[in-house]
């Protein structure tokens, strides 16, 4: 009923080498490749013989004798539940050895990988998405569409071999499905005509009639040039991506992208393997996204674009914090001089070969004369999630640009991520498991607590509110400031942070601590000065708000206690674990939730991503009444603001 059984399933060697007298009735057998065929069918590893009957077409009593069968000779276990007289299962999930083992459902285009090796990890990652798991649960990678656009091949032949290699097998009805993606990101390209100007070319002219001039109009392209060929309108290309991206055919960008005045730069620091690569995929591009866990030098690695690129270039960042660090970073490991390197937002005004600025200043429209008129060669958008937003978008205008965004986490909660890809360029980046297993990054142990009440007011308050107001009462809960004393006390030699989302509760454990509060409103020139002792071991705690999810580097931070902020969005979870994801070792972040409320199940959901990423997860309950651990500790792989929350990251 298949023609490629598995090749490590329990009796294949039976199977392969029948008896003489069963050899007439062997065509007829069941064979474990078959169950696995009615188990993608049904989408489960465990099956009743009913649904193998359906799945396979086959009399009921014929699957449960082949079934028989099949357990007899060791393939497949039988197991007595009390909804069904027995399920069955196949043996290798009960198999516990060392060895790699791969299972591929073509028809949910999912593989199933169970211990691989970082050689079969890396070859998966240039066509599937880690969609789940960690080392000791086996990993789930989900091929999309998007994987196989941006796959880094030139061909298809080349992407089919890096397939088979990671698989160790054919399957034909998965490559027939990629091939099919594979060329619908073929179909379309902008390139530079002789004379200049930009043409969208098809590559045949029904996927020309048929799709770009359905989708496009007037707004898009002057007129057709050719059967395959139209002329392009200046500032017309982001939206033209955009457009036939949510029409499942991705644009390939082939133009001659300028390159501006000519800035030459060295690196003067050695930049790691993953690194070079993601600099070599960005150059062969002229676009992209480097995607890494914070910590991962993703701006080390936009200093080499640069340096590739050789021509003078802006970086728009969310913050004048992260201005004035990209300045320093850009300063120590580069050849340039501080004279070449400019800051542009609220409190300078500098347009240098190098200038850092404020996504909200180039925004502006009395500011935006200034980037337009200069020839930038690269454009840098930092914490690129932002780029999709009504007001940061304005800055995407700069297609004709070498472009290159930086995100540890490009999610966005209104799904609009895909737009990133589309205005900035295609992700690139690294198996965050793969960083943390070479030790390039050091993976933080992450714990949710669920903590008790801290008073029968608070919890009484909770008990009559509704909505987004039970939310705001248990992330004040004032009983996280006990156990952020006893977590502090826990581990006394420890730099730590501890994360809010509210202003009056950051001021309440500011308080209790007798430390300083960070947040928006803090002047800028304070907000410099405690960072500077912190970095400088002048200071071992801080409270910080909002202001500390993104542009702020905190790289000697080795604890980090999130007090509140559970509601917010996946990037936000990511942003804050990540403040202890350094190359150092001994890292811990602590996730505090009210226990027995929605904070619960919204730190699961918040974290739940980042166990996705191979990051393991344990949660303890605190025992009402003591600050000490309890014993039912568990440990696994789980993975919007009120009027009062702390402020977001200013300019």
């Amino acid at each position: 009923m298949t023609d490629e059984p598995s090749s490590n399933a329990p009796g294949d060697e039976l199977r392969e080498q029948p008896s003489d007298d069963a050899a007439d009735e062997q065509d007829e057998e069941l064979t474990i490749a078959d169950f696995h065929d009615a188990s993608q069918e049904a989408g489960r590893p465990v099956l009743t013989a009913a649904a193998v009957a359906r799945a396979l077409d086959l009399p009921h009593e014929t699957a449960t004798g082949e079934l028989e069968n099949l357990a007899d000779r060791g393939a497949v276990r039988r197991l007595s539940v009390d909804t069904d007289p027995v399920v069955w299962y196949p043996s290798e999930l009960e198999d516990l050895t060392d060895r790699e083992r791969v299972i591929v459902f073509p028809k949910r285009r999912e593989i199933i990988v169970d211990r691989p090796d970082q050689f079969t990890r890396a070859q998966l990652s240039q066509f599937a998405y880690h969609a789940d798991g960690n080392g000791e649960q086996g990993y789930r990678y989900v091929v999309r569409p998007e994987d196989i656009w941006q796959a880094p091949h030139d061909s298809f032949e080349d992407l089919a071999r890096t397939m088979r290699q990671a698989l160790g097998q054919r399957s034909e009805p998965l490559e027939d499905w990629v091939e099919s993606q594979w060329d619908r990101a073929h179909q379309f390209r902008l390139a530079t005509h002789e004379d200049g100007y930009t043409v969208l070319e098809g590559q045949t002219p029904e996927i020309m009639g048929n799709i770009a001039r359905q989708k496009l109009d007037e707004e898009h392209v002057h007129a057709p040039i050719s059967e395959t060929e139209d002329w392009v309108r200046e500032g017309s290309e982001a939206a033209i991506k955009r457009i036939l991206y949510e029409a499942g055919y991705p644009v390939q960008d082939h133009r001659d992208l300028e390159s501006g005045e000519e800035l030459p730069i060295d690196l003067e620091i050695r930049l790691r393997d993953y690194q070079r690569t993601w600099v070599d995929r960005f150059a062969e591009a002229g676009e992209g996204v480097f995607v890494g866990p914070p910590g991962s030098g993703k701006t080390v690695a936009a200093l080499g674009a640069m340096a590739h690129v050789g021509g003078e270039t802006l970086v728009l960042v969310p913050s004048r914090d992260l201005a004035r660090q990209w300045t320093e970073t850009v300063a120590e490991y580069t050849s340039l001089e501080p004279e070449q390197i400019g800051q542009y937002h609220g409190g300078r005004k500098e347009v240098r070969p190098v200038t850092i600025a404020t996504y909200q200043i180039a925004g502006m429209d009395r500011h935006r004369s200034l980037f337009d008129d200069r020839q930038w060669g690269l454009v840098i958008f930092d914490e690129c999630q932002h780029v999709p937003s009504d007001v940061y978008r304005r800055s995407t205008h700069l297609q004709s640009k070498h472009r290159l965004g930086l995100s540890a986490s490009p999610i966005r909660e209104d799904d609009r991520q895909t737009e990133i890809f589309t205005l900035v360029g295609p992700p690139i980046g690294t198996d965050w498991e793969a960083l943390f297993e070479a030790g390039f990054v050091a993976e933080p142990e992450l714990e949710i607590r669920y903590v008790p009440w801290g008073d029968e007011e608070q919890r009484n308050a909770y008990g009559s509110a509704d909505g987004r107001e039970r939310y705001r009462i248990a992330a004040k809960n004032r009983g996280k400031i006990d156990d952020v004393r006893y977590l502090l006390s826990a581990h006394p030699d420890s730099k730590a942070l501890v994360f809010v989302d509210y202003l009056e509760q950051g001021r309440e454990l500011a308080a209790a601590l007798d430390v300083p509060f960070l947040s928006g409103e803090t002047p800028h020139h304070e907000r410099r000065r405690l960072l500077e002792e912190f970095r400088r071991n002048e200071r071992d705690l801080l409270v910080i708000s909002r202001v500390g999810d993104e542009g702020i580097d905190l790289p000697t931070a080795d604890l980090a206690i999130i007090a509140s902020g559970l509601g917010g969005s996946r990037r936000q979870g990511t942003q804050r674990a990540g403040r202890t994801m350094r190359p150092a070792g001994g890292a811990l972040v602590y996730v505090l939730a009210t226990y027995g409320t929605r904070e619960e199940d919204f730190a699961r959901k918040q974290l739940q991503h980042l166990g996705r990423k191979g990051m393991t997860i344990r949660e303890q309950t605190v025992e009402t009444g003591d600050s000490a651990e309890s014993a039912d500790s568990t440990e696994t792989a789980t993975g919007g603001e009120a009027a009062d929350t702390a402020d977001s990251t200013d300019e």
